[in-house]
C-alpha cells in the first residue's frame, strides 16, 4: 500500500495532484472530512506495522530539535544458537521475532484510475493527543492498538462497528524511547546509527571558528599594568600643560592613520584653549569639528 490516503472518489489521472495531505488522520476530525469518513464507513480498517516511529522535540531557546525514537517496550531474550546464529535463515527468523513491532491503527481505500489501470491501495495512520509521558516531546502520537484484542477487533470490521472499534483509538502509556542522532533527520541515511541512543548528558567538544579564536587569544592577552595617576603640570599662566607623557600607552598598535589623526587632534585642542584664554570670552562657544 502507498503511505497517504487516495480517496476513491479522487478524478484526476494522477494520485500526486492530490491537493491535500492524507498521511495522517486526526481521531477527533475522522468523522467530519469525506476523506476518511467513506472508507471507515465501508470497514476498510487496517494495522500498521513498523519497528518504531521518530518525533522531534524542539530545544528551548534554539531552533534545533532532538529526535527521538518511539517503540513497544521490549522483553529482552537471548539469541539461540550463539555467535553467528543470524547467519541460517532459520536463526534469522528466530532473531527478528524477539522484536515487538508498533501496532498502529488506520484506514485505507482503493482508488481506480478514471482512465483505467490498476488499482491503488493507500492508507492513512490515525492520530491521537500524546501520552503524558510523550508530551514534552511532542503533541500528538500515532493512534497505538495494545494487545491482540485490539487489533483484532479493530480489523474485524464485519461483527464491531465503526464506533465500537473507535473505542480502542487512544493514547498508551505502553511506550518507551530513547534519544538518536541527528543523522537521522536526513531521510537519505538508512544506518544503525539512525537507532542507536544517544546520551544528551554529555559534553560536545565545539571547535571555536576563526572569529572565536581571535577572541579568546585577545582574552588571554594581559592587561597593561596600571600606573599611579600622574597630576598634570602647571605653566605659568596656570593652565594645564598635558602632553604624551600622561597617555597610558596601549598594548596594541594602532591601526593605520590613527596615531598621527589622534596627534592632530591633541594640538588642536591645545591651541583651540589658548585662544580662548586670550580673547577671554563671557561664555564658551561649541566648536565644530
Amino acid at each position: 500500500m502507498r503511505w497517504g490516503l487516495v480517496p476513491s472518489w479522487f478524478k484526476e489521472d494522477d494520485p500526486s495532484k492530490l491537493q491535500f495531505n492524507t498521511t495522517n488522520c486526526r481521531s477527533d476530525t475522522i468523522m467530519e472530512k469525506q476523506s476518511f469518513k467513506v472508507p471507515l464507513g465501508k470497514g476498510r480498517r487496517c494495522v500498521v506495522l513498523a519497528d518504531g516511529f521518530y518525533e522531534w522535540q524542539r530545544c528551548e531557546g534554539t531552533n534545533q530539535k532532538q529526535p527521538y525514537f518511539i517503540y513497544f517496550p521490549q522483553i529482552k531474550t537471548e539469541k539461540s544458537g550463539g555467535v553467528g546464529a543470524a547467519d541460517s535463515p532459520e536463526n534469522q527468523e528466530k532473531v527478528w521475532d524477539n522484536w515487538r513491532l508498533l501496532t498502529m491503527a488506520g484506514i485505507f481505500d482503493c482508488w481506480e484510475p478514471p482512465a483505467g489501470g490498476d488499482v491503488l491501495y493507500s492508507y492513512t495512520i490515525i492520530t491521537v493527543d500524546a501520552c503524558e509521558r510523550l508530551r514534552d516531546i511532542h503533541h500528538r502520537m500515532p493512534a497505538i492498538l495494545d494487545g491482540e484484542e485490539a487489533v483484532s477487533k479493530w480489523l474485524d470490521f464485519g461483527d464491531v462497528s465503526a464506533q465500537e472499534a473507535m473505542k480502542f483509538i487512544r493514547p498508551t502509556e505502553n511506550i518507551a524511547f530513547h534519544p538518536v542522532s541527528p543523522v537521522v533527520n536526513n531521510s537519505r541515511n538508512n544506518t544503525p546509527e539512525c537507532l542507536a541512543p544517544v546520551d544528551l548528558a554529555a559534553k560536545k567538544e565545539l571547535k571555536p571558528s576563526g572569529s572565536s579564536q581571535k577572541m579568546l587569544q585577545w582574552l588571554a592577552t594581559e592587561s597593561p599594568k596600571k600606573e599611579a595617576p600622574k597630576t598634570p603640570e602647571r605653566d605659568e599662566s596656570g593652565a594645564l600643560q598635558w602632553s604624551s607623557q600622561f597617555l597610558q600607552k596601549s598594548p596594541f598598535r594602532p591601526r593605520r592613520g590613527e596615531a598621527g589623526l589622534l596627534r592632530r587632534w591633541l594640538l588642536r585642542e591645545d591651541d583651540e584653549e589658548e585662544e580662548e584664554e586670550e580673547e577671554e570670552p563671557a561664555a564658551k562657544r561649541p566648536h565644530s569639528q
